[in-house]
């Protein structure tokens, strides 16, 4: 049956662009070509993305399951064995198509052949997705037709795949926004900022308690460590801390040299913004050993969130007085030798007992301010409660 190649391309063109995502486009297209007349038994979309934590994604679908669960590959993909020499190796590093008859293998063919055939594929044909820059995604078509697909099919197939190409680029390039805005910004910063929220000067006002969180003796470490050991002990340090600030309803807004500046947005509960703040200190705080030591200064308060910045470099960031008192009570921990200090309007809203540590004069400050901490030694040096 000779399939038109042409109404798969027009749809493509049509309506590709409305499929909201990469899973989306695969399985439409799967079942267009299907229903076309493709003897297909088996189509996978795969493309190469910039991601802090992946490196490639791909999705599946073949025709007695349907649909796939994304195949996300973590970074080191191309050290892997079972990667090396595979049909995408060869496709990724060729940047040319590469078809194999499944029916003749012998055993210099790479094992991904020879599990597709043991399933009764008979024929595959990657062709490479060629975008604008280095990277690049596959379309990968495989049949179990007894004679394999014929020279329409290969011919048909590689038209659909140069229509394909830019529709699947879109989805990386949306992919790459995302990942870089939420590994940069943080995933609901992020969010903002994709949603338009660009413009400097752009700020709301919210409620919220902040976490500043500091690393002890850094300068001492970049002194007597060796560099690569005084970046594994900051990234364990942030590791931690976004750790327990995520899993605790809260956002890392910037990493400030051996710093952290945290919020958990009140949304109306400033109470309950307090109680997942408490909780994250305490998660995190429970990570501290002799080689790794920190502080926390908690407040609770009216904050500016938006962007702010030059004409042509923008900062989306938390701005006033309570962010700098939170970051003053935070640097009265090395002084008070307490790995968490709070300011009396945190600990009124805490349901849980504190310590007064005592008044001190903090700079821009006209007066004192009662500075306290928990009544908890798990998580307090010398003088514990």
């Amino acid at each position: 049956m000779h399939w038109n190649a042409r109404d798969i391309t027009d749809w493509l063109l049509t309506d590709g662009p409305n499929m909201p995502h990469l899973e989306a486009l695969t399985y439409a297209l799967a079942d267009r070509l299907r229903d076309g007349g493709v003897p297909l038994w088996r189509l996978r979309l795969a493309m190469r993305t910039i991601h802090p934590l992946v490196t490639a994604v791909s999705t599946i679908w073949e025709r007695e399951t349907g649909p796939q669960d994304v195949l996300v590959s973590r970074h080191g993909l191309e050290q892997l064995s079972v990667f090396r020499g595979s049909p995408m190796s060869v496709i990724s590093e060729t940047r040319a198509p590469l078809r194999r008859n499944l029916s003749d293998l012998t055993g210099e063919d790479h094992k991904a052949f020879h599990d597709l055939r043991e399933r009764g594929a008979t024929d595959y044909l990657g062709i490479p997705l060629l975008y604008g820059d280095h990277m690049g995604g596959i379309m990968i078509a495989v049949t179990d037709a007894s004679d394999g697909f014929c020279e329409h099919d290969i011919e048909g197939l590689s038209t659909i795949a140069m229509t394909l190409a830019p529709l699947v680029e879109v989805r990386r390039l949306a992919v790459l926004s995302k990942a870089v805005a939420s590994a940069y910004l943080g995933p609901t910063t992020g969010q903002r900022v994709l949603g338009g929220e660009i413009t400097r000067g752009h700020v709301d006002q919210i409620d919220a308690a902040i976490m500043i969180s500091d690393l002890r003796g850094w300068t001492r470490l970049n002194t007597e460590r060796p560099v690569h050991e005084v970046v594994a002990i900051a990234n364990q340090y942030f590791d931690i801390l976004d750790s327990a600030v995520k899993s605790n309803g809260g956002e890392i807004l910037k990493f400030m040299g051996d710093g952290v500046l945290a919020i958990f947005p009140a949304e109306g509960d400033q109470a309950g913004a307090v109680a997942n703040a408490k909780a994250a200190a305490t998660s995190a705080l429970t990570n501290q050993s002799d080689a790794l030591q920190f502080g926390v200064g908690l407040h609770v308060g009216q904050v500016l969130y938006g962007n702010v910045g030059s004409e042509t470099r923008l900062d989306f960031t938390v701005l006033g007085a309570a962010v700098n008192l939170a970051a003053r009570i935070e640097a009265l921990c090395a002084q008070t030798e307490c790995s968490v200090l709070m300011s009396n309007e945190f600990a009124d809203l805490l349901d849980a007992p504190v310590q007064s540590v005592g008044r001190f004069t903090l700079k821009g400050l006209p007066e004192d301010v009662s500075v306290f901490t928990f009544c908890k030694p798990s998580i307090t040096r010398e003088p514990s409660c």
